[in-house]
């Protein structure tokens, strides 16, 4: 519900970056390094370009390693190749490495950065908007043929690293891990990572961040940060009348806690501030049981509430109310909508026994497995029973009973295959005819290795006694490891509950029709219809491609929804004026990004806020 909650993108730009120290840890570099980069507007440089090169280089290794193929006689042999993408301004701070593998014969090697266009028959740094350290001399190459002594040279073995501060418009080069200083400023924009070659034998691999550097840029990107957010928060705010910013701040900060329905902080923080109520206690205090309602999954009487105490609202609005139904539907797939969710609590149960041998309940009778010619003992049925919220020894009749595992009242999926070897009973749920894996299988989709005894009767009698004397023990590790494998069940698996289901979705499809008809195409309702039913198409929906749909978390966007347009409904804003202006500030920093602006690398929205 609410907008300060960070991105997982946004929370990785406030934390410390530690690249270096989690190097054994599988993770996206690149993302860890530019968290605030959309790749799909601007794509970051990975390797280099086919393309974009002379054709005296030559390229290998997924395009990381760049070896010379010319004559290599004069200057006018050398060879440049780019990146296949510049460097995005959202990076903040850009850094790649090069690593000498061969200096070649004469070790005439430059890396650095050049704009698209540049010719590629120079090293970088001999023409306009090209920069370069060379390698044979250690002079920085700037937009000339003319050199300025900048660092030491370099040769086989050693690590050049080349870094581009995008804020403030400078580049800085490193060797082996140590910065030699700024080399470069006032750079233009989208520059790409360039290297040159000139002379036969010389050979180079790239790190473009998909492995760990060897400087620790983490350093820099961290100082960086703190600089921006400071710059923020302290830009100078004039204030026009005494009190006019901390005015209007403190009514934001109340028309938020109004509109989320937090009543009792909003309470308390008018009382502090003085700030007035545009809506009484007693919407606010609907409106939250309505919102409760939702986020709980009980759609059926979150909308029966609403229509109680919002008259018309809905019927005026048919696209919020078909959009609540289809999310009423979600929830009866689910088993959470109280349609279904009635007809579970009266009627079903579910008792999980060990993986070796399970009991299957009824009304009237229990049903005990014998495993290796023996029956279980009443403490290892009584220990199952537990588990599964039921009670009572093996021989005694069994009431059903609704099954609670961490609050929730879920249904088992498991098969009754029974099968009997040498005369032996053997209740494990087998796969596909597979006698050497249990038919559980866990609710994040992850078959569980449960073993079977395979070993002939003989051998089974012999084991008799230390099977039963490992019983206990047993029972209490398949107990724990079953509980686990719970696999859930379209409406519970209860079938007057599935049948309810399947005539809400027909009543569904009608209103769909009956809206198009009224009001012409509407993707958004058609893609929401479909994604619905689709759910249908799996066994088990939870781990299916359409399964995000289940999430507790996919309730917040009708949830949102809905509470807007009651809030309109009594004439006040759709959106508190504090969700707005975050948006607003969100889209500058793209804006920001778009414009070349580094600092929208680390002008994080919610870092602020929450600062």
């Amino acid at each position: 519900m609410t907008m300060m909650a960070a991105t997982s993108e946004e929370r990785s730009v406030m934390e410390p970056v530690k690249l270096n120290s989690v190097d054994n840890q599988s993770f996206d570099r690149l993302k860890m390094l530019y968290p605030m980069v959309n790749e799909e507007e601007t794509p970051l440089p990975k390797s280099w370009s086919p393309k974009d090169k002379y054709n005296y280089i030559g390229l290998s290794q997924n395009n990381l390693r760049v070896h010379y193929k010319g004559y290599g006689k004069t200057h006018k042999d050398a060879a440049s190749v780019r990146t296949t993408h510049s460097i995005p301004a959202s990076c903040g701070l850009y850094y790649f490495e090069v690593k000498i593998v061969s200096k070649g014969r004469d070790g005439y090697m430059g890396i650095g950065l050049s704009a698209h266009g540049v010719n590629v028959n120079r090293l970088p740094g001999w023409d306009k908007h090209s920069y370069g350290y060379h390698g044979d001399d250690g002079h920085s190459f700037c937009s000339s043929g003319t050199g300025q002594p900048y660092g030491p040279t370099f040769t086989t073995g050693d690590v050049i690293g080349c870094g581009v501060n995008l804020v403030d418009n400078t580049a800085f080069y490193t060797k082996n891990g140590h910065h030699l200083g700024i080399a470069f400023t006032d750079l233009p924009a989208n520059l790409f990572p360039t290297v040159g070659l000139q002379t036969p034998g010389e050979v180079v691999d790239a790190n473009f961040g998909q492995t760990p550097f060897v400087f620790d840029i983490g350093d820099m990107i961290n100082e960086l940060r703190v600089r921006t957010r400071l710059q923020i928060i302290n830009y100078p705010t004039p204030d026009y009348g005494q009190g006019q910013w901390q005015a209007i701040l403190q009514k934001m900060v109340s028309t938020y806690l109004v509109h989320h329905g937090y009543c009792d902080t909003a309470e308390a923080f008018a009382t502090s501030t003085g700030q007035p109520f545009e809506e009484d206690f007693n919407s606010i205090k609907n409106r939250q049981r309505i919102l409760k309602l939702v986020l709980s999954g009980r759609m059926g009487e979150a909308i029966d509430l609403t229509s109680r105490l919002y008259p018309g609202l809905l019927e005026h609005d048919p696209n919020l109310m078909f959009a609540l139904k289809c999310r009423q539907f979600v929830e009866m797939v689910n088993g959470s909508d109280s349609e279904v969710s009635q007809y579970n609590n009266d009627n079903q149960t579910s008792v999980i026994q060990s993986t070796k041998t399970y009991t299957k309940t009824t009304t009237t009778t229990t049903t005990t497995s014998t495993t290796n010619g023996n029956n279980n003992d009443d403490n290892n049925i009584n220990n199952n029973n537990t588990v599964n919220g039921t009670s009572g020894g093996g021989d005694q009749q069994q009431q059903q009973q609704p099954q609670f595992i961490n609050g929730q009242n879920d249904d088992v999926d498991m098969e009754d295959n029974t099968t009997s070897t040498n005369g032996i009973k053997n209740t494990n749920g087998y796969q596909n005819g597979n006698q050497n894996a249990n038919g559980f299988k866990c609710q994040n989709g992850e078959d569980v290795d449960m073993e079977v005894d395979s070993v002939n009767q003989n051998q089974q009698q012999q084991n008799n006694n230390n099977n039963n004397n490992n019983n206990n023990n047993n029972n209490n590790n398949n107990s724990e490891t079953t509980t686990k494998c719970i696999k859930k069940q379209l409406c519970g698996g209860n079938k007057q509950a599935i049948e309810k289901m399947l005539d809400f979705g027909r009543e569904l499809y009608s209103q769909s029709i009956r809206l198009r008809q009224q009001y012409g195409k509407n993707e958004a309702n058609k893609k929401m219809l479909q994604d619905a039913f689709s759910l249908l198409a799996y066994s088990n929906p939870w781990i299916s491609p359409v399964g995000w749909q289940l999430d507790s978390q996919e309730r917040e966007t009708v949830c949102t929804r809905l509470n807007s347009a009651i809030l309109e409904s009594i004439n006040l804003p759709r959106r508190p004026p504090m969700d707005v202006a975050i948006s607003h500030a969100r889209e500058l920093v793209r804006l920001m990004s778009s414009a070349g602006l580094g600092a929208c690398g680390f002008a994080v929205v919610d870092n602020i806020v929450q600062y």
